[in-house]
């Protein structure tokens, strides 16, 4: 879907060939210049390429953006509430750890 456009490489590659008599080396001269960048359109892809932040929002907004935000927002809550269980639990099982040995050097 996403594919990278990579560069043609513009670096010397020797040709194996060692018959070969070395082509001077002269810059081509062209009538035409080169083409310029062209700059990103108005549309989705545009600001996707400029931000893909705000072309979530955007696409958000444009179909049920509260229910997408309320998702998003439900999610990180989500996530916040079993950090915070997985910690408890540690926390629990380190007590326990923590008095098991403080328990076994009093003895």
């Amino acid at each position: 879907m996403f594919k990278p456009k990579y560069p043609t490489p513009d670096t010397y590659k020797p040709s194996l060939e060692a018959s070969t008599p070395a082509a001077p080396l002269v810059q081509p001269t062209s009538s035409a210049p080169a083409p310029a960048p062209t700059a990103p359109g108005n549309g989705l892809a545009a600001l996707v390429q400029r931000s893909p932040g705000t072309a979530v929002l955007v696409v958000a907004g444009g179909i049920g953006g509260t229910l997408a935000l309320a998702a998003v927002a439900v999610s990180l809550l989500l996530a916040v509430a079993v950090t915070a269980i997985a910690l408890a639990a540690s926390g629990v099982v380190l007590l326990f750890l923590v008095r098991t040995v403080r328990d076994e050097l009093h003895r």
